[in-house]
């Protein structure tokens, strides 16, 4: 059972037909996916901006924004002769029509006095019978500010089933401030409440993502990115699309793959005459957060040894919607011809890919379930997540070889660490090498974490 299955038994035992169209019986058919979603602040380490602008004493120091302001931007993207993966899903057929996808955009910018930071807003779907949630986020970003200079490295972001990229806000405008170009995809998915949704969605995720990069490649920011040095993040169906970008071959044997129709089935999975159109080339680096696809018979069933680029999984060993082992764990040891890192959070569930709850969204538990772990705080899933993620961008995008370090722990169990020396300050930070702790973590600030390597196999 899932955790938005256990949800559902508030709604009542007569109504039937309400509980299979709830968000818990969508998220039930991604659980089957994987069985068969202002100035930059101090850079002293332990000081993030979170929420409201909140700092958080004790988080790694990676976490805390780097020296640029964010600035943010949109861009559409209209494409004809485009895979409509619902009609054609519809029809048993390929189908073709023009694709739309707005982009969200986040990138270093300059900072001016009284330059007023943005507020985002959108909207959630509800509990059923209730009309979507609108709710808005205080940003860091500047609308439109100029940008800080040219050629920063490029990240692509995917979100998850039926949210918005204003939920990834807290990675976007993060490494904005670090020096990349961060693109997010709005993928216009259908709503959670309807399972029949994530079918044609294993097609048009890493479709849009293989779209965008294509039209990014093309000169679509100018020279503010540089288009050689990407990367690719995606939180839950996102995670799925940016392993299949990055060349996970999907599995025609798969059982997910059974609810695809044949047609589409012969075209995309295997070495079908469409799947090479479901990938990308050059990816320098690869981040999934709680990743669908995994489970006891991932979707690309061995396909996952024909991702090459560095990949780090971020889980939580508690997830209930995508699993753990099985599930993003799977994932970890099936891309074997990956240099991969998964970092776990030990009893998290799946929402740690999105940014701390809005106001609005904690007067209902299924709507501040969108957002927040019900054991860890989400400032410190948040932190700890920014702290490793910019440490792997670090050493595959910006071939930064100290950052390694921080990827090198004495133990993959972070819990129970040892400090060396006596008077070490309250909350001194770890600088690794000797002392037996993660190094950028604070004193006794570390536990409840999995840190895991494997090298790419001969």
């Amino acid at each position: 059972m899932t955790q938005e299955t256990e949800k559902t038994g508030t709604v009542g035992a007569g109504a039937r037909r309400a509980r299979r169209l709830t968000r818990a019986s969508a998220l039930l058919g991604l659980a089957m996916l994987t069985a068969a979603a202002a100035p930059p602040a101090s850079n002293a380490p332990g000081k993030l901006a979170i929420g409201l602008d909140q700092p958080e004493p004790g988080l790694p120091e990676l976490a805390a924004p780097g020296p640029y302001v964010p600035g943010t931007m949109t861009r559409t993207i209209v494409a004809s002769g485009q895979l409509d993966a619902t009609a054609s899903v519809a029809a048993g057929q390929v189908v073709h029509g023009t694709r739309t996808l707005p982009l969200r955009i986040w990138y270093p910018a300059r900072g001016a006095a009284g330059a007023r930071t943005v507020t985002y807003s959108a909207s959630l779907t509800a509990e059923p019978p209730q009309p979507p949630v609108h709710f808005t986020i205080a940003g860091r970003a500047v609308a439109d500010a100029p940008p800080a200079g040219q050629g920063f490295p490029l990240v692509l972001l995917s979100h998850g089933f039926d949210n918005d990229p204003v939920m990834l806000r807290w990675l976007g405008e993060n490494l904005a401030s670090k020096g990349y170009v961060v693109v997010a995809i709005a993928h216009h998915d259908g709503p959670i409440t309807d399972p029949r949704g994530a079918v044609p969605m294993m097609l048009r995720r890493p479709l849009d993502i293989v779209l965008t990069l294509q039209r990014l490649r093309a000169g679509l920011l100018g020279p503010l990115a540089d288009p050689a040095q990407v990367a690719l993040i995606g939180y839950s169906f996102g995670g799925y699309g940016v392993l299949t970008a990055a060349g996970a071959r999907l599995d025609p044997t798969a059982a997910w793959l059974a609810r695809m129709p044949a047609a589409l089935r012969a075209a995309y999975a295997g070495n079908g005459p469409a799947a090479a159109d479901l990938r990308v080339d050059g990816i320098a680096a690869v981040v999934a957060i709680s990743p669908a696809g995994g489970g006891p018979s991932p979707v690309w069933g061995s396909g996952l040894a024909q991702i090459h680029a560095p990949l780090m999984v971020v889980t939580g060993t508690a997830d209930r919607t995508v699993g753990f082992d099985p599930g993003p764990a799977t994932i970890f040891a099936g891309a074997t011809g990956s240099d991969r890192t998964m970092l776990a959070f030990e009893g998290a569930g799946h929402s740690i890919g999105t940014d701390p709850a809005p106001p609005q969204m904690r007067q209902a538990l299924w709507d501040m379930d969108w957002f927040e772990d019900p054991v860890w705080r989400k400032a410190r899933l948040n932190g700890i997540s920014l702290h490793f993620i910019t440490a792997f961008l670090g050493v595959h995008l910006k071939h930064q070889a100290a950052m390694q370090a921080y990827l090198t722990v004495p133990a993959e169990r972070s819990d129970r660490a040892g400090w060396t020396g006596p008077g070490t300050p309250y909350a001194a930070v770890s600088q690794g090498g000797d002392n037996p702790t993660w190094k950028g973590f604070v004193r006794n600030h570390q536990d409840g974490l999995i840190l895991r390597h494997l090298a790419p196999a001969p």
